[in-house]
């Protein structure tokens, strides 16, 4: 009964606080440089919380015994030396060049106020555990054209296919050898090896997302703005790290093995490569939420495959197919919020492109 109580006491807390983020949206949202920087604020937490379980859910799952703020120094750091590269390399921009791509390259002058509440429904799904798009979410509703948002779509969708394939032919391979070698305590090595991986892949992830939220921004950063821009995230992320990545790590803790830092290495060590090699392809924005489950996905399927997984045939398609509907779910909303706030923007136009790419 108690914890019952707690449970509506904090929901009431998050909808008050949901409400009360609203009002500010809309009594801000005419004035451009407020509406941009109130965008950003909001984007920059819900992106990141949304979007941890993809980088660092199991670095976090994997160091439960490490103090927090051991986590968020080495994260801080691997943040702000990425930003500070690509702001140093690109003139300004904090997005490593993602925001460059057609439909997306022009500064906001002025805001719909569907786009500042994006982030904030963002916000809402975080805390229903969907592990959405942040990128659908927030960057398509600042698409300029029906066409930008189906190449963001396309490239997606292949890094999800391509995400579970190379998943499910490399688990296939390893699942027997690593459940056989991979007992007691790890040593020392594979502990230095998890944390060199799995901050690899942050830096390489943020390199793909931070477009999500530096796209309510100027494309190029005065030093006062990216000292505000970084200042902020590094704060948002140790207050991420202080709850230990939220409701939303049970989409990371129910898979399974994610608690070993030998196999959290060989997850975030293939992850990372993936988006790397997406990263190098083209300079289009992509969905790093769709590769992560595709990751997972064909994970789970590998390991059953194998006879190491935790779970049967059926749970593990039903986690993964949960995993997509979600994300797809998210799709939806994304779509429907880019569609209201360009009139130009149309699904007809949108399917009518995805049609032409894949056929």
């Amino acid at each position: 009964m108690q914890s019952l109580v707690s449970a509506l006491r904090g929901q009431s807390t998050f909808s008050g606080f949901i409400i009360g983020l609203l009002l500010i949206s809309y009594l801000i949202y005419p004035v451009p440089v407020f509406a941009a920087w109130f965008g950003f604020f909001v984007a920059a937490y819900s992106a990141i919380a949304n979007d941890s379980i993809q980088t660092i859910g199991t670095f976090i799952a994997s160091n439960k015994q490490r103090p927090w703020w051991y986590l968020w120094v080495y994260l801080g750091l691997i943040f702000f030396m990425t930003v500070l590269y690509s702001w140093l390399t690109y003139g300004g921009d904090v997005s490593h060049e993602r925001l460059i791509a057609k439909g997306f390259e022009q500064t906001p002058t002025r805001f719909s106020h569907l786009q500042i509440i994006a982030p904030i429904v963002l916000l809402v799904l975080t805390r229903a555990k969907m592990p959405v798009s942040t990128t659908f979410l927030l960057l398509g509703s600042f698409a300029a054209t029906s066409k930008a948002i189906a190449k963001v779509l396309i490239k997606s969708l292949s890094g999800y296919f391509l995400a579970f394939g190379i998943a499910l032919v490399f688990f296939c391979l390893v699942a027997k050898i690593s459940k056989k070698y991979f007992v007691g305590q790890p040593s020392t090595s594979w502990v230095i090896a998890q944390w060199i991986t799995s901050g690899l892949l942050w830096s390489v992830w943020l390199q793909q997302d931070l477009a999500n939220v530096a796209v309510f921004l100027p494309r190029s950063l005065s030093l006062t703005e990216f000292t505000l821009f970084s200042t902020y995230i590094v704060l948002g992320l140790g207050l991420l790290l202080y709850f230990r990545g939220g409701r939303i790590q049970v989409i990371v803790t129910e898979k399974s093995e994610v608690f070993d830092p030998r196999f959290v290495t060989l997850i975030d060590g293939v992850y990372a490569l993936i988006l790397y090699y997406f990263k190098i392809k083209s300079k289009i924005p992509m969905s790093t939420t769709w590769v992560f489950l595709g990751l997972l996905a064909g994970r789970e399927l590998g390991m059953y495959l194998r006879s190491t997984s935790r779970y049967a045939l059926w749970p593990t398609l039903g986690m993964s197919s949960k995993d997509v509907a979600k994300a797809i779910f998210g799709l939806l909303v994304s779509i429907l919020i880019a569609t209201s706030v360009n009139s130009s923007i149309t699904v007809s136009e949108i399917q009518g492109f995805l049609w032409k790419a894949l056929f």
